[in-house]
């Protein structure tokens, strides 16, 4: 529980960071028609806590725990989205949680990782359908947005947080102690 914690405060400070990146790639892509891929882009970051905690600890629960937590820290250092945050952390949390969910909790490998991905981005897109307006976006804008959200969810989320996991199974600090 504590390794939970410390994940969840380290990638709570993580989100609170990306704030204002969010503000300065949305200014940025405005101009252009973009602005609304910023949230897209930066999504496999903001949901990153999820997959790594599931895929991590292996446990019901801690998927969700991990994002939710990770929220929680973001807002109790101001981050710009306020209470709010704590919504998009149950939100994000719930759909991670979801891919390992749909397993059974019996397989915690490349595959479930995958899942967690896919059910995050498909769950986290359809509440940005409804919370963030992209229900008013035009087809193709809207494919275009939930194909990057993917690729960032997959990355972060399920590639960068397999890296971790193995890095971590080397060092074999996570192994349990029997006596």
């Amino acid at each position: 529980m504590i390794l939970l914690t410390l994940i969840a405060i380290f990638f709570g400070v993580i989100y609170w960071v990306i704030g204002p990146l969010y503000n300065v790639l949305t200014l940025a892509l405005t101009p252009v028609g973009l602005g609304p891929a910023a949230n897209d882009i930066l999504m496999g970051v903001w949901v990153m806590a999820g997959p790594l905690a599931g895929y991590l600890f292996k446990r019901v629960g801690s998927a969700f725990l991990g994002e939710f937590l990770g929220s929680i820290v973001e807002m109790f250092l101001g981050g710009q989205w306020g209470a709010s945050t704590m919504i998009s952390g149950v939100v994000q949390g719930v759909a991670s949680e979801l891919g390992f969910t749909l397993t059974g909790y019996k397989r915690f490998d490349w595959f479930s990782l995958n899942l967690s991905v896919l059910t995050t981005t498909i769950v986290t897109f359809g509440w940005d359908m409804a919370r963030n307006g992209y229900a008013s976006y035009h087809l193709g804008l809207l494919v275009a947005l939930f194909i990057i959200r993917l690729i960032s969810t997959w990355f972060f989320g399920g590639l960068l947080s397999k890296m971790i996991v193995n890095l971590l199974d080397r060092t074999h600090l996570m192994q349990t102690q029997t006596r």
